[in-house]
């Protein structure tokens, strides 16, 4: 496991700009990710988890502070350099999943490997291969409506892990899932945390959080607590366990959920996180340069 952390921001703080009104997001933020880190961000709607996922996936930029991501300044990195280093470094799962509907959960999963100019071929093996890690080789050419919520999540996370990333960010992961196949989801984040990867889960479930090794609880842009604790390896999470924030949320929540110039929460399709090509040259087997 590499001595150099995964992720280190100092100081960060994000501020929108929206109708001429400075909303601060973020307002000095100091965390840092160990390789191999397993932790959660909790907190109420408009704390600032969202925003700090964005900075730390490397979507958006701080407005003051520091952010090494893979131990690179993003200060200093061009787009194309930093659409590079999150496809070498980052692999994101969203609450929705975000497949493309028409194309085969094989072809979804090989998607940010068309942006590191990888040939069709190679891109369909590595795609099984990392299909049959979560235990859907035998989906591999159903569509995600040919597919459960559960199903579609694994892959989704199957997505994420075929460049092999050093960093995992999960945001709600299990917010779209009964009970029982979310349990599913986080023991199979829990087994690829056992293999290496650095997993960092922004929820805002108390019982979703108690199962990781790290709570950061969040209140109003600031990091309010740093929990640290042994995490059950698998099986449903503790009653109890660090809450997130009491409180009301700021009238003007900072969270990405409105406003221009704030990133998208949810992103439409993948286009934030490739936008140097669009799906249509992904399914075709076409395209190259760098990852979103």
């Amino acid at each position: 496991m590499s001595d150099v952390p995964a992720i280190v921001a100092t100081d960060v703080t994000r501020t929108y700009e929206l109708d001429g009104v400075s909303v601060p997001a973020l307002r000095g933020v100091s965390l840092t990710v160990e390789a191999g880190d397993y932790l959660a961000i909790v907190g109420t709607s408009g704390s600032g988890k969202s925003t700090l996922m964005h900075l730390l996936g490397g979507l958006d930029r701080p407005t003051g502070g520091t952010l090494v991501i893979g131990g690179r300044d993003v200060a200093t990195l061009t787009p194309p350099e930093m659409a590079r280093l999150r496809n070498e470094t980052i692999g994101f799962v969203f609450q929705s999943f975000h497949l493309l509907a028409r194309t085969t959960a094989r072809d979804n999963v090989a998607l940010p490997l068309v942006y590191r100019g990888i040939g069709r071929r190679e891109r369909r093996a590595r795609a099984t291969e990392v299909l049959d890690r979560v235990g859907l080789s035998h989906r591999a050419g159903h569509r995600p409506n040919q597919m459960s919520g559960g199903e579609q999540q694994r892959v989704a996370i199957a997505r994420a892990l075929v460049t092999g990333p050093s960093v995992l960010l999960a945001d709600e992961p299990t917010g779209n899932l009964d009970t029982t196949t979310g349990q599913s989801v986080l023991a199979l984040l829990e087994t690829l945390n056992e293999e290496g990867v650095a997993v960092v889960l922004v929820t805002h479930d108390r019982e979703v959080a108690a199962r990781a090794r790290r709570q950061i609880i969040m209140r109003d842009g600031l990091i309010v607590g740093d929990d640290a604790g042994p995490a059950p390896a698998s099986g449903p999470a503790p009653a109890s366990g660090p809450a997130p924030a009491s409180g009301p949320a700021p009238a003007s929540g900072p969270g990405l959920a409105s406003g221009p110039g704030a990133p998208s929460a949810s992103p439409s399709g993948l286009d934030s996180l490739f936008p140097s090509a669009s799906p249509s040259r992904a399914r075709d087997g076409s395209g190259g340069g760098d990852a979103g």
